[in-house]
Formats: structure tokens, C-alpha cells, sequence
């Protein structure tokens, strides 16, 4: 029997599809189920068109099988088989898909739940077998066919015998090295594993001769190996079923069945479209971050499915950044795939259901804001910094998704509120949306800059996030009001004018004169405060640079120095400017020891580090001489 040669293109795809096309051997077995769940809907279609073809659903299945003896793996399906055209055509070029042709013949739309449409799948077998045999009998034909290949060289056709119809498909796996481990797959644990994992929700049922230790009857001690023919596959996915069938433990179920967490979800989404694309999905909103959420070692992305089988663990693309602690999955018969199933084109399509999944989690998330705060904030604790960091980043598109999501402590409420909340309280004569940065709550609280804003009734929203300050600036306003920091330079009250020094008597003019000199270029301005009530100093900035924000751009690995033009305010009425002023008129050398000593104790009080503690100690011991 003579040896037919592939064609010159389809040796070298072959030979680059075994080598780099499939970035792991083991779904070979997918595309290889795949192929024989094909072959069963193509019989299913042909039942719905001959009166001659009776489809009795539990003539139909899949089997794998193992010869660990003969190295030998398995797969039989009871499909529409081949005849040796179909074999010729369809296994002898590579990338001509027999199911593809099936639908342009019997001309079925787009999206039928046909998997395979690029005829590649096939040839992955040879990523793990040294030969591969397809016996195969036709429903058009008494006759049964042998195609049997060793790889690139070629193929052979020849006659055989075959009871039923349908298609047996032989691996005999390549023998293992250092670098390899192609025995894994004849250990059918190994195997049940791999189904599982790409094939869970194939159709029709997927079986296996599986050995098990069990109990002998009558006996409490004594076991006995029991070989039994089981289902390997649940078959029906539960993001096909009727969303009335379901309950939450049925959605818990799966989460933890799926393994996407340890902890409990806290919503969970089912989506089922139907519309210029069609796809289906359930996303869950987990209780907790996994530990490197906010690494660089976290992989984000949902598992995507076509027609119930697994292509990708992680599909980035199906996810902006700021959602991507969202779990789950979509599966769609219309994502464009090329030809090893593995990379998804970066289609409209793609982007239609990204921006639709977007709207379903910011809608879920409104509606958990809205009915149970409680769990809100209980999300809010683990991701509310990724939605700030989305705020913040692509320079700020995505603010307004995000915006009615957020939330900062108030100081009147004590509590967590959103950003509307905080604007329907707003009074009569306020004109921004008042906050303060800082470490904590209570060393916000305490801080000089919040005494003129608390004292005009404002509320003040606390920033302990690094990336807070940030977003804010990004988001600029919110519903036509501005937000002002305690910080900056000009509080934006009509009935405050800043006093200048020009306008002070000449004795506190020299005052501020002198400590402009002594500090010198450490600060942009010294002038009086009115800000202040009971604080002798503080620390404002001028720019859009915070003090803040200096503190977080210092820590960055790229930090380049970048710093804010601070401004010391000093209280006038205090008791301190007093000893300054006379200190000042009677040419005291402890001016400047109380000069830095103030602006020393202005950079405590917004944790920056002092510049020479040791000299700082000096100053204080000079004062209390």
C-alpha cells in the first residue's frame, strides 16, 4: 500500500503546529473530544433530516481508553464516521475542516453549536504520539477505513472492518525523557484530570474504565479493585441552565467547585445574551483579595469557553484592570478563535462583551451599595483601591464608571460615604468638596489644616491610600463641584482674605522677614495663618503637588525628586509668635533656633522625615536653656 504525502504547506504547519502553535501538550485530548462531539451533533443534525437515521441519545458517547502495556491512548466516538474521501480530505490537508465544510454544505448559520472549523485540531495528537491510527465507518457507507500516519512523511488509507459507526482514533504515545513526560497521559487519573479541566461540559457523555479501591460487601476491613465504567464529565454547564433551576448554594457550589476562591463570594452575575453576539457567563464578586492581588504575580482574566469548552484559563481581554478581581466565565459560540483555539482574535465581538460584562458588575455593585451596605463595605475593604487605581489610570477615562463607586471616610459621619452622599449634604454657601490627606483617621483628624474647615461646618473627607490623592486629582469634580484640599494655599472661602505680611505692623513684618531668610529655599513662602485656632505652624502647598502626594512619589522606585512648594503658615495669635517677636526686637540669638524648631515640628506633624535630627535636639535644648 503505497504512502500519500501531505501537501508541501500542510508538512510545514504540521511541523510548526507540534512545535509551537499549542502552548501545552495536554489539550491534544481537548481538541481530539472536541472533534468526536462534533462528529455526534453532525449524526444529531443528519436524525433531525432523515427519516431513515433514529437519534437515541444514550447510543451516543465518547470513550478513552488505555493500553499502558502497548503505550497505546484511545479516543472512539459514535459520530457520522468518514468515508475515505472525508478521511482524504479532511486528514490529509492540514487546516481543512470537515466540520466547516458540514455547515457551508447543509448551510447552517454561523454560531450552530459545531465546534471545530479550522481542521488543526486533530494534528496536535502528534505533540504526544510517535503514530496515530483513525478507523472510521461512515453513516453513508458499509464500508470502514484505516488512515494511519507516523507524522510528516505521509499518511496510508486502506479498508478495514468496523461494527458501528462512528470513528476510533489510536495514539500510540512517544516514549518519555528528562524534558518530557508523555507517560502521565496513559495514567487515567492523569486523565480524568485533563477532561475534567477542557471537556468538563462536552454534551455528551465522556467514559472511562476507571479502577477503584472499595469496601468488599459485607466487610468493614477488606477491600477489593473494582473496575467501573463512569461519566467523567457533568455534560450540562450550569451557566446553561435556567437561572429559576438555580439557587445561591448552587452558585457557591460552583465557585468553590471551579476553584476561583477559598472564601465565600458575595454576588454572584449570570449572564445569557442572545443578540447580534451570544455568549453566556457567571462572574462572582469575591469577600476577599487573593494574597498577591496587588502584585505583579497576579493573573488576571475569566475563563473563556467555546460551546462548553475550555480555551483559555485566563482571558485578560474580557476585563478592564479595575474589575479584575472579578472570577468567573464566558462561554459564546461567536468569538472568533484561530486555528489552535488557544488565542482569541482581538475582534468587535470581544469588545462587545467586555463592555457589556463592565455594565453588569457596575450595576451589581450599585445595587450591593444601595441594599446591603454592609456587604458593600466588606467588599470595598479589599478592592476599593482598585477602583481607585482605575480612577486614576488611562488618564482618567474610566472616571466616570467608577466615580459612584467610591467611597472615603467622613468626619461628621464617622463612617464610609459616597461621594453623592457627601454632595447632598453639602451647605448653602460651600463651594468644594473639602478632604485631607494622612495616615490614619485620627492623625487626620487632628491635623492643623482641618480646624477653619471644621469650624465652618464644612465636612471633610480623610485620604489614607496612597493612590487617593491621586484619583482625586484625576477626577477633578464631581457633579459640578470641586474638590479643595485642607492643604492647599487657598481655601476658597469668599469671607476670607489672606492676611499678607506687607499689611502686619512692621514688628511681626520683621518677624516673617527673618524666618524667610533662616529657612531660606526648604520653603516656598512664610505668612501669617488664618486657618489656624490653636496650632502655632503649619505646612500648606502651593501647585498641584501635595505634600501627599511628594510622600508617595518618593517612595516610587523611578523617584525623581519631584517635590511640592511648601508654604509654612504661622498663627499670629498664638503665644509662640509672641516669644518670636520679641525674640525678633531684642536681637535674641534663639530666633533661629525657633524658627526651625517650628518648621521641624511643621514637617512632624505631616510625617515627613526631619532633615538633621540632631540639630533639631540642639534647637530645643537652646530654648529651654
Amino acid at each position: 500500500m503505497a504512502k500519500q504525502q501531505f501537501e508541501a504547506e500542510s508538512k510545514r504547519l504540521l511541523d510548526l503546529m507540534i512545535n509551537s502553535i499549542y502552548s501545552k501538550r495536554e489539550v491534544f485530548l481537548r481538541e481530539l473530544i472536541s472533534n468526536a462531539s462534533d462528529a455526534i451533533d453532525k449524526m444529531y443534525y443528519y436524525a433531525l433530516t432523515d427519516d431513515q437515521i433514529t437519534f437515541d441519545p444514550n447510543d451516543y458517547y465518547i470513550r478513552v481508553d488505555v493500553d499502558q502495556d502497548n503505550r497505546q491512548l484511545t479516543v472512539k466516538d459514535t459520530g457520522i464516521g468518514m468515508t475515505k474521501d472525508e478521511l482524504e480530505n479532511n486528514l490529509g490537508v492540514i487546516a481543512k475542516s470537515g466540520s466547516l465544510a458540514f455547515k457551508h454544505e447543509n448551510e447552517i448559520k454561523d454560531g450552530h453549536d459545531i465546534i471545530g472549523q479550522f481542521g488543526v485540531g486533530f494534528y496536535a495528537a502528534f505533540m504526544v504520539a510517535d503514530q496515530v491510527s483513525v478507523t472510521s465507518k461512515s453513516v453513508h457507507s458499509d464500508t470502514a477505513y484505516l488512515w494511519h500516519s507516523e507524522g510528516a512523511d505521509g499518511y496510508t488509507i486502506e479498508p478495514t472492518t468496523k461494527d458501528s459507526i462512528g470513528t476510533t482514533i489510536t495514539l500510540t504515545l512517544k516514549e518519555g525523557s528528562e524534558d518530557e513526560d508523555y507517560d502521565q497521559f496513559l495514567d487515567p487519573n492523569q486523565l480524568q484530570t485533563i477532561i475534567k479541566k477542557y471537556s468538563d461540559f462536552i454534551r455528551y457523555p465522556i467514559k472511562m474504565e476507571l479502577t477503584e479501591q472499595k469496601l468488599k460487601d459485607d466487610s468493614e476491613e477488606e477491600y477489593e479493585t473494582v473496575v467501573e465504567d463512569k461519566t467523567i464529565n457533568s455534560m450540562v454547564p450550569i451557566w446553561k441552565k435556567n437561572k429559576s433551576e438555580l439557587t445561591d448554594d448552587d452558585y457557591k457550589q460552583f465557585y468553590h467547585e471551579k476553584h476561583y476562591g477559598f472564601d465565600e463570594p458575595l454576588e454572584h452575575i449570570h449572564v445569557s445574551v442572545d443578540g447580534n453576539i451570544r455568549y453566556q457567563a457567571i462572574l462572582y464578586i469575591p469577600e476577599k483579595a487573593p494574597f498577591n492581588y496587588y502584585s505583579q504575580e497576579y493573573e488576571k482574566g475569566l475563563e473563556l469557553y467555546s460551546n462548553g469548552v475550555l480555551i483559555m484559563n485566563k482571558a485578560p481581554e474580557l476585563l478592564p484592570d479595575y474589575f479584575s478581581f472579578v472570577k468567573g466565565l464566558v462561554d459564546s459560540e461567536d468569538l472568533s478563535l484561530n486555528i489552535s483555539r488557544e488565542m482569541l482574535q482581538h475582534d468587535r465581538q470581544l469588545k462587545l462583551i467586555e463592555k457589556n460584562l463592565v455594565k453588569k458588575i457596575k450595576q451589581e455593585l450599585l445595587k450591593m451599595l444601595r441594599n446591603d451596605r454592609e456587604k458593600y463595605e466588606t467588599f470595598y475593604d479589599s478592592f476599593g483601591r482598585q477602583l481607585k487605581y482605575g480612577v486614576y489610570s488611562d488618564f482618567g477615562q474610566n472616571k466616570e464608571t467608577l466615580q459612584d463607586l467610591l467611597l472615603f471616610y467622613s468626619s461628621t459621619e464617622e463612617k464610609l460615604v459616597t461621594l453623592d452622599e457627601y454632595v447632598e449634604r453639602m451647605k448653602d454657601d460651600q463651594t468644594y468638596i473639602y478632604y485631607a490627606t494622612g495616615e490614619n483617621h485620627t492623625r487626620i483628624d487632628r491635623l492643623p489644616q482641618t480646624e477653619m474647615v471644621k469650624d465652618k461646618g464644612y465636612e471633610i473627607l480623610y485620604f489614607t491610600d496612597e493612590v487617593d490623592e491621586f484619583a482625586i486629582k484625576m477626577l477633578a469634580e464631581y457633579e459640578g463641584k470641586a474638590f479643595k484640599s485642607v492643604s492647599s494655599g487657598d481655601l476658597g472661602f469668599e469671607d476670607e482674605e489672606d492676611t499678607k505680611v506687607d499689611d502686619l505692623p512692621e514688628t511681626d513684618q520683621a518677624v516673617f522677614n527673618k524666618m524667610k531668610e533662616i529657612l531660606g529655599d526648604k520653603v516656598k513662602d512664610v505668612k501669617p495663618s488664618k486657618r489656624l485656632k490653636s496650632h502655632p505652624v503649619c505646612l500648606t502647598n502651593q501647585g498641584d503637588i501635595s505634600i501627599e502626594m511628594e510622600k508617595v512619589l518618593s517612595m516610587m522606585p523611578d523617584n525623581q525628586g519631584i517635590e511640592a512648594d511648601k508654604v509654612l503658615e504661622v498663627n499670629t495669635d498664638h503665644d509662640i509668635f509672641q516669644s518670636l517677636k520679641e525674640a525678633v526686637n531684642d536681637g535674641n540669638d534663639n530666633v533661629e533656633a525657633y524658627t526651625n524648631i517650628l518648621y521641624n515640628q511643621a514637617l512632624l506633624i505631616e510625617g515627613l522625615s526631619i532633615e538633621d535630627p540632631i540639630s533639631y535636639t540642639n534647637d530645643v535644648w537652646k530654648v529651654l536653656k
